[in-house]
This record gives structure tokens, sequence and C-alpha cells, in this order.
């Protein structure tokens, strides 16, 4: 991963009030590194979404329906966005090195917990715990664009996304064929260890960082986040495009596995069988860096358009695809295309927009966890009462609300 020069580094440093990190050395060292952290980001974000192909198995073992358990996939992302406020912002200002080590150890104890949990509540509770210190990856995401030439940060931002949406597919296939196999309760073990694992490997090799301590108050992130998100129509847009997309692509995503495996629906299929659906997923992990090849090239704006343009043809694929195979894997494909895309452009136009790159970030993925925690929570009792449609109904709204907030932002820019 190619670094920004001493002199570059040390302006940067100075005018947002640090001491800059030693620079990392070109070459295998950095490639190592970025791969390192594209790991990390992969198992961490799994943990966001490990319930979801797991409802069923835990609503049988707390004697309840799967539709009721489905407000645990939300508050999963919640706990997300809640970690996003606290802790993000301090990578602007505070040590990395310490903050991943130590975040990464509070999620293993949270999953720990999970895997012990006697009902629901308590599983809520350690999961909302877990994904609230599963904040790693945007900790991360800032240092990487930080340290990348700016004709490529792009490219380099679509590595470590990358790495996040294959900790997405991770967790429902391999969560999925696991839960199955071994028990939801091993899954979650399984994470524990890896999440540990990693996420010391990664903070022992991240560059050391010297910050003012004073610096390190996360109620100064979050303080700075209104008036950053007000001022700054290129993050508004960017925050607001990502939510209507995450959104859409969770109502769909978390919703999925209830359609595939409901015993009087057209499919029928075993939770693993289910889970091996999530290989779709893997569509994000090609078009990452085609992604930021396309941002490098062409800018941001565009690559968002063709998102949605993706986004919003998935949606009647997926209310066919309740009857028609075929559809549902068509719109499974554009879906992830559209996301991934999305992803890598409104993050790379979030980190640039201000001078306060990981408090940028911070509103930008808060924003879409957001909106993506709101769509799942309405989609399990939509899929109750409305079934599949009520679900792709709802994706639809997101795509059409987040469309047209971005472009009321973007007139600001524009302006």
């Amino acid at each position: 991963m190619p670094t920004t020069t001493p002199a570059t580094a040390t302006a940067t440093a100075t005018a947002r009030g640090t001491t800059p990190s030693a620079p990392v050395r070109p070459g295998r060292s950095s490639g190592t590194l970025l791969a390192v952290i594209a790991l990390c980001t992969a198992v961490t974000a799994a943990n966001i979404y490990l319930a979801a192909p797991l409802l069923r198995l835990i609503a049988t073992d707390f004697g309840t329906t799967p539709e009721a358990a489905g407000w645990i996939a939300s508050v999963a992302q919640l706990g997300y966005a809640v970690g996003l406020l606290l802790f993000a912002p301090l990578g602007d200002t505070a040590d990395r090195r310490r903050l991943v080590g130590g975040l990464s150890a509070v999620a293993g104890a949270a999953l720990v917990a999970a895997a012990l949990a006697p009902g629901l509540p308590a599983l809520a509770a350690a999961i909302l715990v877990s994904c609230a210190a599963t904040v790693v990856p945007q900790l991360l995401v800032p240092l990487v664009a930080e340290r990348a030439p700016a004709e490529r940060r792009a490219r380099h931002v679509a590595a470590v996304v990358a790495g996040l949406f294959t900790g997405i597919v991770a967790a429902r296939v391999v969560g999925g064929l696991a839960g199955q196999a071994f028990g939801w309760r091993a899954v979650f073990w399984g994470a524990a260890a890896l999440t540990v694992a990693v996420g010391l490997l990664t903070a022992l090799m991240l560059p050391a960082e010297t910050r003012p301590r004073r610096s390190g108050n996360p109620l100064r992130g979050i303080a700075a986040l209104p008036g950053l998100f007000l001022s700054s129509p290129q993050l508004r847009a960017a925050c607001l495009r990502q939510a209507g997309l995450f959104g859409s692509w969770s109502a769909l995503w978390t919703s999925l596995t209830l359609l595939l495996t409901d015993e009087s629906g057209p499919y029928r299929v075993s939770l693993g069988t289910a889970g091996l659906f999530g290989l779709f997923g893997l569509v994000s992990t090609a078009v990452a860096p085609v992604s930021g090849t396309l941002v490098d090239r062409f800018g941001p704006r565009r690559v968002v358009a063709v998102a949605y343009g993706a986004s919003a043809l998935a949606v009647p694929l997926f209310l066919l695809g309740e009857h028609m195979m075929a559809a549902l894997c068509a719109g499974a494909v554009l879906i992830h295309a559209g996301l991934m895309a999305g992803q890598v452009a409104n993050q790379t136009r979030a980190l640039g927009a201000t001078e306060r790159p990981a408090v940028a970030n911070t509103a930008y993925v808060v924003a879409a966890f957001i909106g993506g925690a709101a769509a799942s929570a309405l989609a399990g009792p939509a899929f109750g009462r409305w079934g599949w449609a009520g679900v792709c109904a709802i994706a639809a709204l997101w795509v059409t609300v987040g469309w047209t907030g971005g472009a009321l932002a973007e007139r600001r820019v524009r302006a």
C-alpha cells in the first residue's frame, strides 16, 4: 500500500493537530498490511450478519417463530451504528493500534456471551455489544485512504470494502452451513475466536502512531457530526445515497432466508442450502476493484448513478423471484453489484469531502447503517403480514428515498 511522503504526512498531521505516524515502507510490507487489513475487515464485518442465516435455528431453540426473532438482525446493525458513533471518530486522533486490539477483545467476549445466551433478550444484548465493538473496519478505511496516492485512493478503499463484503458473504454461507451442522451456538464460538485472533494480529501490524491524549475524546467526534453533515453537501449526498442502497439491500437480504426456508412457500429448502444462496454476494468482491477504477477515472457521481440503476432493476426481479428462481438469482447479482459500486463511490466521496476523514467516515457509515437497520426492522413484520411482496415494497421505498434525498443534496453541491 503506497504511503504519503513524509512532508505530506507532516503537513496533514499538523492540520489535524496530531503527530504523524511512521510512514509505511513501500513494497511487500505495505501490500501485506493492506491484505491483513482486508482480512480483519472481512472477519469483523461478518459478525454484524452472523445471526441472519441462523434466525430459524435461534427461534426454534428459544421456542418462538422466525418472524418474531427477525428483530435480532436489526439489533446487530443498530449496535454497529452505536459503536461507530462512540469509537470511529477517534480514528482522527487516538492510537488505532490500541483501539483495534481493545475493540477486538471486547467483541470476542460479547460473542462468547451470545453463544451462552439463555434467551432472546440476552442474545440481543450480547449481539448489540459485539457489533458496537465491531467497528474496526471503519477505523482502518480512513487509514488506507490517507496513505494511498490520490489517483489510486478509490482502488485502495475498494480493496478494504471488498474484504468487508466477503465477510458478509461468509457470514451467510459458512454461518448457515456450520449452524446446520453444529448448531447456532457453535457459530458464535467460532466467530469469537476468529475475531480476537485476527484483530490482535492486525493491531500488531499497524504502524505506531503518537496522538495527543486530550484529543482522544469520543464526545468531540460525536459533537462534530451534525455540523459536519449539515455543512458539507457532498458528505450529505453520499450519506443519503448509501442509506438508500444499503436499506434496500438489507430488507431483501436479511429476509431472504425466511422466503427460501418457509415451509409453506415455493422453495422449502434447508438452512444450509439457503446459506449457499449467499455465494451470489461474491459478486461484490468482483465488482469492488472495477468500481474503484471507474471512480478514479470518471468520478463518484456517475458510478453512483449506475449503482442505483442496478438496484432499482433488482427490486422487481426479487419480486418475481418469489416463484421464479432465475429472477431471484438475477436480482441477487444486481443488488450486490449496485450496493458495492455505491459503497466504493459514496465512501470515497465522503472521505474526501472534509479535512476530518474519520469523522466524515463515521457520519457516512452511521447514516448507511441507520438506513439498513430501519429497513431490516420493518422487513420481518412486513414478511409476516404481507409476504415477500411487502419486503420488496420496503426495498423499493428505500431506493426511491435514497435517490431523491441525494439529488436534493447534490443541488447544493452544484450551486
